[in-house]
């Protein structure tokens, strides 16, 4: 029997999320209040578009000359997490058509049914969105340990990890937070990429239109230059 997705919006050729070219279905629901998050319609399932698998990979498979080696179907969010069933039949049905599947998360959630999704994933994007508890509780409202833990799991179950970090000026922009990013990264063998990824401010809009409040509306975008001292350390032997 076929579950029903949540879906807030599906992106045809996705550059962003995860290697090569990618078919990206952003899901409803989220369970965190990140405060630089940029995707506050994705909070609630209010207005979601109603997707069972079988659908999302017929739309899939017309892009799948595009994908190469590398590319294929990406789930994001919100949190994709809040839906395993569906996301993991998703997969299931993008590996019997030689589709890679990849999985953008928190990692903040972790279950039986996650167990099952992950055995049908072929890479994950995870946020590790600070590298203190303090700033966890915080700007993310859980503990880091969560998605450590589910790190992890993925380390033991050998799945490819792409490591990734929003960089928010005067909270998680400096050397220690890269030198303890690099870490996580160095004692999991699964990681092979770490991202950086730049604080933007182009959401507010989206808050506006909620009446909601932007968490982070005060705090300036990185520039460009600090941006790259931060990727110097990234790539620095220790």
């Amino acid at each position: 029997m076929d579950i029903i997705g949540k879906v807030h919006s599906i992106q045809s050729m996705g550059a962003l999320d995860g290697p090569g070219i990618r078919f990206v279905v952003f899901l409803k629901g989220c369970n965190l209040r990140c405060g630089c998050c940029h995707n506050p319609d994705t909070f609630d399932f209010a207005d979601a578009k109603e997707y069972t698998p079988q659908q999302i990979l017929n739309m899939a498979v017309r892009y799948k000359e595009y994908f190469g080696k590398e590319g294929g179907i990406t789930v994001s969010g919100g949190e994709p997490l809040l839906q395993p069933d569906f996301v993991r039949q998703l997969f299931t049905l993008c590996k019997n058509e030689g589709i890679n599947t990849c999985l953008d998360t928190s990692g903040s959630l972790f279950n039986d049914k996650i167990k099952q999704l992950l055995s049908v994933t072929d890479r994950v994007l995870l946020d590790i969105k600070y590298t203190s508890d303090d700033q966890y509780q915080k700007y993310v409202g859980c503990s880091i340990n969560a998605p450590l833990q589910f790190l992890n799991y993925l380390n033991c179950q050998k799945i490819p990890v792409t490591l990734r970090q929003v960089i928010i000026p005067t909270l998680n922009d400096n050397s220690d937070n890269i030198l303890a990013l690099k870490k996580i990264a160095k004692d999991h063998r699964v990681v092979d990429k770490v991202e950086l990824l730049p604080f933007k401010k182009l959401c507010q809009v989206k808050y506006d239109k909620l009446n909601l409040t932007f968490p982070f509306a005060d705090i300036p975008e990185p520039k460009a230059g600090d941006m790259a001292k931060l990727e110097q350390i990234l790539k620095d032997k220790c």
